[in-house]
C-alpha cells in the first residue's frame, strides 16, 4: 500500500477528531438535551462552538479533493516523492489547523490553511503529471 493510501486510511481518523471536537463543543455550548433533540429554534452559537464548527466545514472543504487525489495516485500507480511528500504536507497541516482554529493567532490559522493547500497542490501535479 503506497503512503498516499496509508494516508488516506488514517485520515479517517482524522476525520473523526473534527468531528469529535466539533461535537464536544456544541454540546458543552448547547447542552446535551438540546444536542439530542431535534434543534429547534437554536439561538447562535457561542464562539468556541462557532468556531468547532468553522473547522470541520474547512476541514470537509478539502477532504474530498485529498480523497480523490490519493485513490488517483493509488489506483495510477503514481506514487513518487511529491505525491508522499504532498499527502503528508496535507495530513499534517491538517492535524495542527484543528488546535490553530481555537488558539487567537493572528495569521497562524491562514498560513497553516495554506500549507495544507499546497500539500494538494503537490499531490495534484505529480500524479496528473
Amino acid at each position: 500500500m503506497s503512503l498516499e493510501l496509508t494516508l488516506l486510511v488514517w485520515s479517517a481518523l482524522l476525520a473523526f477528531a473534527y468531528l469529535a471536537v466539533q461535537s464536544t463543543v456544541y454540546r458543552l455550548d448547547y447542552g446535551v438535551k438540546f444536542a439530542n433533540g431535534q434543534r429547534d429554534g437554536e439561538r447562535p452559537p457561542n464562539k468556541w462552538a462557532a468556531r468547532g464548527e468553522k473547522a470541520l466545514r474547512n476541514f470537509l472543504e478539502t477532504y474530498g479533493i485529498f480523497i480523490a487525489l490519493a485513490v488517483a495516485t493509488e489506483l495510477s500507480g503514481r506514487s513518487d516523492g511529491l505525491t508522499q511528500m504532498g499527502s503528508q504536507v496535507w495530513f499534517w497541516s491538517r492535524w495542527i489547523y484543528l488546535p490553530a482554529y481555537f488558539i487567537e493567532a493572528p495569521y497562524v490559522r491562514s498560513l497553516i490553511w495554506t500549507i495544507s493547500l499546497i500539500g494538494l497542490v503537490l499531490l495534484f501535479v505529480g500524479v496528473a503529471f
